[in-house]
């Protein structure tokens, strides 16, 4: 069982923009109100192009779809809200909170995977949860330790609770929930996705451990990172905003570990937090500031890890 992959699947952008839908409860997006929608379109793509350059210099293997122009789906650029995929064969789709992100879900994508030999064995399917308003995005939400098995997910109107068991028991997870909180106008509001404030690699976690309001949600949560032998490097609220929780361990060229983030987050880095990473993986970033401004999510969200078997 691996915790990492040398394989991600991305979604080149055609319509990117903010989107008015998602801006509700993220708020991570910002109006970039000098900036015409084609200026921002070009710019994302150009942020998007350049990332994927670097990933596939490290050796990273990068299968790359085009976005359909006619969905109209601002958040492409982020499809690991809406789908992951499992050693064993398994795929799961999961239910979004917004209503044009449920178009990014695209049936010729799995077709395009089976071509590329990857085995799909099974589909397990939660979008209809979203005709009950249930939602969980995905390891947008989920953040998967696909060794020890265990499934953290910082509950929020985009994670629902009932569907992160259910989760936990088809794929075999154990649960480990939690509220994670960000500060808006002196107000304590839950953190829309859990990828934006954990990152779980081999041997480590980076972790905002004070969004965690609850002391026995925050202490439970360690234990479990404490007693898996994982390295815990902790983050402050201020640099979950530049997007540090926001990144992936990858595998390279020559099985090469490789640490990948946004420019913002590593300028957000302390010596010992870039010291302490170091040692999992060369650090290799990429300026996403559009995409980051105008979509509220950064490098991690904007790839969704292949884990399936090659037939």
């Amino acid at each position: 069982m691996q915790q990492i992959t040398n394989t991600v699947l991305m979604i080149r952008p055609i319509l990117f923009r903010m989107n008015e839908q998602t801006s509700v409860n993220n708020y991570y997006q910002k109006v970039l109100d000098n900036l015409t929608p084609e200026t921002i379109q070009l710019k994302a793509l150009q942020e998007f192009d350049n990332f994927v350059e670097k990933l596939r210099e490290i050796g990273v293997q990068v299968i790359l779809i085009e976005d359909i122009k006619e969905t109209d789906t601002p958040d492409s650029i982020f499809p690991n809200n809406w789908i992951s995929f499992h050693e064993n064969g398994d795929i799961g789709l999961y239910p979004m909170f917004a209503e044009n992100r449920r178009l990014e879900r695209r049936e010729d994508i799995l077709d395009i995977l089976e071509q590329k030999g990857f085995n799909i064995e099974n589909i397990v399917d939660y979008t209809s949860a979203e005709d009950e308003k249930l939602f969980l995005e995905g390891t947008g939400s989920l953040l998967l330790d696909r060794v020890n098995r265990k499934a953290y997910c910082a509950l929020s109107p985009r994670a629902s609770e009932d569907l992160l068991i259910e989760f936990c028991e088809d794929f075999e997870y154990t649960p480990v929930p939690f509220i994670s909180y960000q500060t808006i106008e002196n107000v304590r509001v839950p953190i829309y996705h859990t990828n934006v404030m954990m990152c779980l690699g081999e041997n480590f976690s980076v972790i905002c451990a004070d969004s965690i309001n609850d002391k026995k949600e925050r202490k439970n949560l360690l234990k479990h990172l404490k007693d898996d032998g994982k390295e815990i490097i902790t983050i402050t609220e201020d640099q979950v905003h530049y997007f540090t929780g926001n990144m992936l361990q990858v595998i390279g060229r020559n099985n090469q570990r490789y640490m990948v983030m946004s420019s913002s987050a590593y300028k957000s880095l302390t010596k010992q937090q870039m010291n302490r990473l170091k040692k999992h993986g060369e650090i290799i970033q990429s300026s996403l500031d559009t995409i980051e401004a105008c979509g509220g999510g950064s490098a991690r969200c904007m790839m969704a890890e292949v884990f399936l078997p090659k037939t």
